[in-house]
C-alpha cells in the first residue's frame, strides 16, 4: 500500500527542524511503538471498523491507573 506525503506528515508532528534523517527515522520509530503499545491493550476481539477501535481504545483511556 503506497504511503502519501499527508500521512508520512502526520507522523512527522512534533519533530524539531532542522533535523537530520536519522532524526526523522527515530522519531516515526518512537511514535509507532507507541500506537503498537496501545494496540497490543485493546481487548482481543474483532473490530469491524475503525470507530470500534477507537471505542475500544476510549475505553482504555478511561480506566482508572491502579
Amino acid at each position: 500500500m503506497p504511503v502519501t506525503p499527508a500521512e508520512v506528515e502526520k507522523f512527522l508532528r512534533g519533530v524539531n527542524y532542522p533535523a537530520r534523517k536519522e532524526d526523522l527515522v527515530k522519531h516515526v520509530k518512537q511514535e509507532m511503538q507507541q500506537i503498537i503499545t496501545v494496540l497490543q491493550q485493546l481487548p482481543d476481539e474483532t473490530y469491524n471498523r475503525p470507530t470500534d477501535v477507537a471505542k475500544a481504545f476510549g475505553e482504555i483511556a478511561n480506566r482508572p491507573s491502579r
